[in-house]
């Protein structure tokens, strides 16, 4: 498996499924399941026992993870969902480029 295209903190656009249309911010990534958090997106209802932690029981909302295939990254210049490029640098480093219009989506 590669490296993932989208990172921690990214905006996204889900393209498929329920919640196809909907942005947010990426919570989490766990790149061995091929999976996203996205905040606010895929909101599940978990019944929380009271614990030594968690003084108060009861049911909670968290988002649950989905495939990293149904999210396409926004980008940060133009706005629109792109695909991700890459580009190798002066320096010898790599650099995510979007797309579209070929900005620099790393924020240095």
């Amino acid at each position: 498996m590669g490296k993932p295209k989208i990172r921690k903190g990214d905006r996204v656009v889900v393209i498929t499924g329920k919640y196809a249309g909907k942005r947010g911010k990426v919570l989490r990534v766990e790149p061995a399941k091929n999976r996203v958090v996205v905040d606010g997106v895929n909101v599940a209802k978990k019944h929380q026992k009271p614990t030594q932690k968690v003084i108060q029981g009861g049911i909670i909302t968290q988002e649950a993870p989905f495939h990293l295939s149904n999210v396409m990254l926004v980008c940060s210049s133009c706005g629109e969902p792109t695909r991700v490029g890459r580009t190798r640098l002066d320096d010898g480093k790599s650099a995510r480029v979007c797309k579209r219009c070929g900005e620099m989506l790393e924020k240095k």
